[in-house]
């Protein structure tokens, strides 16, 4: 039986990163929702009015002996600006904030390590929020997929789509 792990990342929009882990190999699953704020199970319209403490996130389950963490972290880094404080693009707001909610302390451990080496390579301060998980909440059923399911739509091809195509060349 396959071992399965699971982190949370918080990259900006949830549906662009949802999209290039639903393609990394090793990843079972890739589910939006939020995570990090005080609101027990939050709304869209309540995380996208800064009402919770929430940011959108992606909970990633994956096979270990197939994708390590660090691998997950290094398609998350690349996938964001982790030295923008609560934006991404266009999308601001600190439920677009950059954030890592691991699950136990060799998690922690590895994540901290990552992020020194991973220092030297940026001009900014990293400013990505690392904190033990507290709670994932499931976003609605329309943001799950929605750029598989909505491809066309003019957000999933400014934004998401570049990303998407970013990712499959560096595979």
């Amino acid at each position: 039986m396959e071992k399965r792990n699971k982190i949370v990342l918080g990259g900006g929009c949830f549906w662009c990163a949802e999209a290039v882990f639903a393609l990394q190999k090793g990843v079972i699953s890739a589910t939006c929702g939020y995570a990090g704020g005080e609101t027990p199970n939050p709304t869209y319209e309540q995380v996208s009015n800064g009402e919770t403490g929430h940011a959108e996130v992606v909970e990633i389950e994956y096979d270990p002996s197939i994708a390590s963490l660090s691998a997950i972290l290094k398609t998350f880094f690349a996938m964001h600006d982790p030295t923008s404080l609560n934006r991404q693009g266009n999308d601001v707001g600190t439920q677009y904030r950059s954030a890592i909610y691991w699950t136990d302390e060799e998690q922690k451990k590895e994540i901290e390590n990552y992020l020194t080496m991973l220092k030297s390579e940026y001009t900014q301060p990293i400013v990505t929020e690392v904190k033990l998980l507290d709670k994932f909440y499931k976003a609605e059923e329309y943001h799950q997929r929605f750029f598989e399911k909505n491809p066309n739509q003019a957000y999933c091809q400014a934004v998401i789509a570049p990303k998407v195509e970013n990712f499959k060349k560096s595979l």
